[in-house]
């Protein structure tokens, strides 16, 4: 199968349309970590938790940190077990329970990571996120048909980049959707 036939999303950008009905996910872009006949997961890249840093993370969890020296920002990684920690990042860092998503991005939900992160071991490139986004069988392809989302192929400035408040707009132009010709609204004849 080539990867143009492959049904799932896996690896790619799902990047909510302007007439997305459930508010949590207005004018996101979430990575999919995983996309089978099973369901779907996902990370929301664009939103920052404004009541949680990550100083705040590691002092809730005793990390003592020993070589961080950037703002790391907590994301919203979606609506589901919103206390449950991810770490997408570059494959520069691995561990027994990373799981490779892509050849350019890797999963890590063990506590291991934020410690690495702390001490300045981490890897080159990632994104914190609490909670994620999660679709059973065959719900996110009903969404996708009923025109809530469109999605693309994910690249590293989109995922890790730091200007959230413009990754939605960058997501729909690289696309080839200029943003400002959408309406929410529908059309008649």
């Amino acid at each position: 199968m080539t990867l143009n036939d492959d049904p799932y999303l896996s690896g790619h950008l799902l990047v909510a349309m302007p007439n997305m009905p459930d508010e949590r996910f207005d004018r996101t872009v979430i990575y999919i970590c995983a996309h089978n006949e099973e369901g779907a997961m996902g990370l929301v890249v664009n939103k920052a938790m404004d009541d949680l840093t990550f100083p705040d993370l590691l002092e809730q969890l005793d990390i003592v940190p020993t070589g961080y020296h950037e703002a790391i920002k907590v994301h919203f990684g979606g609506p589901v077990e919103a206390g449950r920690g991810f770490v997408l990042h570059s494959p520069d860092y691995m561990q027994d329970a990373t799981m490779m998503v892509d050849d350019r991005v890797a999963l890590t939900a063990t506590v291991d990571i934020l410690q690495a992160i702390a001490d300045g071991q981490g890897p080159d490139k990632s994104l914190l996120a609490l909670g994620y986004a999660g679709w059973g069988p065959g719900q996110l392809d009903d969404e996708i048909k009923a025109n809530g989302w469109l999605h693309v192929e994910a690249d590293a400035d989109l995922v890790f980049g730091a200007g959230l408040d413009d990754k939605w707009e960058q997501a729909m132009v690289k696309i080839g959707i200029d943003p400002r010709m959408l309406s929410d609204e529908a059309g008649h004849a």
